[in-house]
């Protein structure tokens, strides 16, 4: 079974039409860059499969989750925070929590939504730390860190949750790619979907 699959997807801002008819599949570890212009819909397809914006039609399939676009959300809200759990989400301005500590902020998920012991994901949070390579800033405020480190963060707090798949919006605007495509082997069964920008619609 594929990690992730779309079909027929369709989202209109305003009565314009940004997704026509999507179709996307992503085997378990493939790693899929979507490439295009600004404005091409490409943040608007990861944020639509991971629900953050609804579609008008279409199905969104994260492993054996399946979420039918058409129909009402409400009744498949159950659904829905069951694909979330599935999937991480590196946003391209990282929306970290400038009140936490970097330390904080990664074990939010894990301790808030997944339940998990605090120590076991501070243990956790500082071994991601280290593969991102931001050992020793633990206690930093998100505003002492430069956009790299930030997105080295935001990195991480995806990875603590240990989702099936990971979403990247833009991810090499402020990262050494090398360490992006780094980020994703720390978490070999994810399946990466990354946006940049390109000469071609997605």
């Amino acid at each position: 079974m594929s990690a992730i699959e779309v079909k027929s997807l369709v989202k209109k801002f305003h009565g314009q039409t940004v997704l026509h008819g999507i179709d996307l599949e992503v085997q378990k570890g493939e790693v899929v860059a979507i490439i295009g212009p600004s404005g091409s819909g490409k943040t608007t397809l990861l944020r639509s499969i991971n629900l953050l914006e609804q579609p008008e039609s279409g199905t969104i399939r994260v492993g054996d989750v399946t979420i039918d676009a058409g129909r009402s959300l409400g009744p498949q809200k159950g659904l829905i925070r069951q694909l979330r759990q599935h999937v991480g989400f590196v946003f391209q301005n990282f929306n970290l929590f400038p009140h936490r500590t970097v330390l904080e902020n990664i074990i939010e998920g894990p301790v808030i939504v997944k339940g998990e012991d605090k120590q076991e994901s501070m243990a956790r949070a500082r071994e991601l730390l280290a593969k991102v390579g931001l050992s020793g800033k633990e206690n930093s405020y998100p505003r002492r860190l430069s956009g790299g480190q930030q997105q080295r963060v935001a990195i991480a707090r995806a990875l603590a949750m240990r989702p099936d798949v990971i979403l990247f919006d833009e991810p090499t605007s402020a990262l050494d790619p090398e360490l992006v495509g780094g980020g994703a082997q720390h978490h070999p069964s994810a399946g990466a979907g990354k946006t940049h920008h390109g000469d071609r619609d997605p």
